[in-house]
């Protein structure tokens, strides 16, 4: 079964970036699809981004898109969160998922069956 370690969360100012990594313990790693969601205080945990290991295809919600960036090196079994131009709003634990499905994403809960164990991002203003 596959596991999944987060790292990279941290507190940064409006506008700063940071660069989130999930690590999955996998020999098949492009078996998967890994997402990235998030959970601000006192709200429903959201889906932010995923990536298709196999096809490399990407999809983003609304409100990062133009300002985060996912991709994947699959040498080292690894997908980043780059996150740029930081937002209050942005405030969340972040957690990365992975779905034991190819060819395709998608930014639903369901789909994905192992979680990390988040990792806090803080946004000051």
């Amino acid at each position: 079964e596959v596991q999944l370690v987060e790292s990279g969360g941290g507190l940064v100012q409006v506008g700063g970036s940071l660069r989130l990594s999930c690590a999955a313990s996998t020999f098949t790693f492009d078996d998967y699809a890994i997402a990235w969601f998030r959970q601000a205080p006192w709200k429903e945990r959201e889906g932010v981004s995923c990536i298709s290991i196999s096809a490399g295809g990407t999809a983003y919600t609304d409100s990062v898109k133009g300002r985060f960036t996912i991709s994947s090196d699959n040498a080292k079994n690894t997908v980043y969160l780059q996150m740029n131009s930081l937002k209050p709003e942005d405030t969340a634990v972040y957690y990365c998922a992975a779905g034991h499905f190819r060819g395709f994403c998608i930014n639903v809960e369901e789909a994905y069956g192992t979680w990390g164990q988040g990792t806090p991002v803080t946004v000051s203003s």
